[in-house]
Protein backbone atom coordinates (compact mmCIF):
# COMPACT_ATOMS: atom_id res chain seq x y z
CA UNK A 1 0.00 0.00 0.00
CA UNK A 2 1.16 3.48 -0.86
CA UNK A 3 2.17 5.74 2.03
CA UNK A 4 -0.31 8.41 3.07
CA UNK A 5 0.72 11.96 2.19
CA UNK A 6 0.88 14.26 5.18
CA UNK A 7 0.70 17.98 5.86
CA UNK A 8 1.52 19.78 9.09
CA UNK A 9 -1.01 22.13 10.66
CA UNK A 10 1.42 25.03 10.10
CA UNK A 11 1.77 24.21 6.37
CA UNK A 12 -1.99 23.87 5.99
CA UNK A 13 -2.51 27.15 7.81
CA UNK A 14 -0.18 28.86 5.31
CA UNK A 15 -2.17 27.43 2.39
CA UNK A 16 -5.48 28.54 3.94
CA UNK A 17 -4.12 32.05 4.62
CA UNK A 18 -2.81 32.25 1.03
CA UNK A 19 -6.33 31.58 -0.22
CA UNK A 20 -5.49 28.31 -1.95
CA UNK A 21 -8.45 26.31 -3.14
CA UNK A 22 -8.44 23.30 -0.82
CA UNK A 23 -10.72 20.37 -0.13
CA UNK A 24 -10.53 20.03 3.67
CA UNK A 25 -12.72 17.40 5.30
CA UNK A 26 -13.13 17.43 9.08
CA UNK A 27 -14.02 13.90 10.21
CA UNK A 28 -14.56 14.67 13.90
CA UNK A 29 -17.83 14.10 15.74
CA UNK A 30 -20.51 16.80 15.99
CA UNK A 31 -19.62 17.79 19.55
CA UNK A 32 -15.96 18.22 18.55
CA UNK A 33 -16.64 20.58 15.64
CA UNK A 34 -18.78 22.75 17.94
CA UNK A 35 -15.41 24.00 19.24
CA UNK A 36 -14.54 25.28 15.77
CA UNK A 37 -13.26 24.12 12.41
CA UNK A 38 -10.71 25.29 9.87
CA UNK A 39 -12.28 27.91 7.63
CA UNK A 40 -13.55 26.31 4.43
CA UNK A 41 -13.56 22.79 5.85
CA UNK A 42 -16.52 20.50 5.25
CA UNK A 43 -17.74 18.38 8.16
CA UNK A 44 -18.34 14.70 7.40
CA UNK A 45 -18.02 12.41 10.42
CA UNK A 46 -15.62 9.52 9.95
CA UNK A 47 -18.34 6.89 10.19
CA UNK A 48 -20.40 8.70 7.55
CA UNK A 49 -17.63 8.66 4.91
CA UNK A 50 -18.47 5.23 3.39
CA UNK A 51 -22.05 6.30 2.72
CA UNK A 52 -21.00 9.60 1.18
CA UNK A 53 -18.38 8.50 -1.34
CA UNK A 54 -20.56 9.98 -4.10
CA UNK A 55 -19.68 13.45 -2.70
CA UNK A 56 -15.99 12.94 -3.55
CA UNK A 57 -14.20 13.34 -6.87
CA UNK A 58 -11.24 11.07 -7.67
CA UNK A 59 -9.53 13.93 -9.51
CA UNK A 60 -9.39 16.20 -6.44
CA UNK A 61 -7.06 15.88 -3.47
CA UNK A 62 -8.68 15.86 -0.03
CA UNK A 63 -7.05 16.91 3.22
CA UNK A 64 -8.54 15.02 6.15
CA UNK A 65 -8.54 16.46 9.67
CA UNK A 66 -9.53 15.10 13.09
CA UNK A 67 -8.56 15.88 16.68
CA UNK A 68 -5.12 14.25 16.80
CA UNK A 69 -4.52 12.78 13.32
CA UNK A 70 -5.43 9.13 13.96
CA UNK A 71 -8.98 9.00 12.65
CA UNK A 72 -8.10 11.18 9.67
CA UNK A 73 -5.22 8.84 8.85
CA UNK A 74 -7.61 5.87 8.91
CA UNK A 75 -9.97 7.73 6.58
CA UNK A 76 -7.03 8.47 4.27
CA UNK A 77 -6.20 4.76 4.06
CA UNK A 78 -9.86 3.90 3.41
CA UNK A 79 -10.21 6.55 0.70
CA UNK A 80 -6.84 5.81 -0.90
CA UNK A 81 -7.75 2.12 -1.21
CA UNK A 82 -10.76 3.26 -3.24
CA UNK A 83 -8.73 5.42 -5.61
CA UNK A 84 -9.04 8.85 -3.98
CA UNK A 85 -6.17 11.30 -3.46
CA UNK A 86 -5.70 11.97 0.24
CA UNK A 87 -3.56 13.98 2.64
CA UNK A 88 -3.59 13.62 6.43
CA UNK A 89 -3.09 16.64 8.66
CA UNK A 90 -0.68 15.22 11.24
CA UNK A 91 -1.33 16.17 14.83
CA UNK A 92 -4.89 17.18 14.01
CA UNK A 93 -6.78 20.10 15.46
CA UNK A 94 -4.95 19.67 18.75
CA UNK A 95 -1.94 21.25 16.97
CA UNK A 96 -3.85 23.81 14.92
CA UNK A 97 -2.97 27.40 15.83
CA UNK A 98 -4.71 29.15 12.96
CA UNK A 99 -8.12 30.75 12.89
CA UNK A 100 -11.19 28.65 13.42
CA UNK A 101 -14.81 29.25 12.50
CA UNK A 102 -17.94 28.18 14.33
Amino acid sequence: MEAIKEITPKDLEAKVEAGEELEIIDVREDDEVENGMIEGAKHIRMNDIPGKLDQFDKVKEYIFVCHSGGRSQNVCYYMQERGYKTVNMVGGMSHWTGEIVF
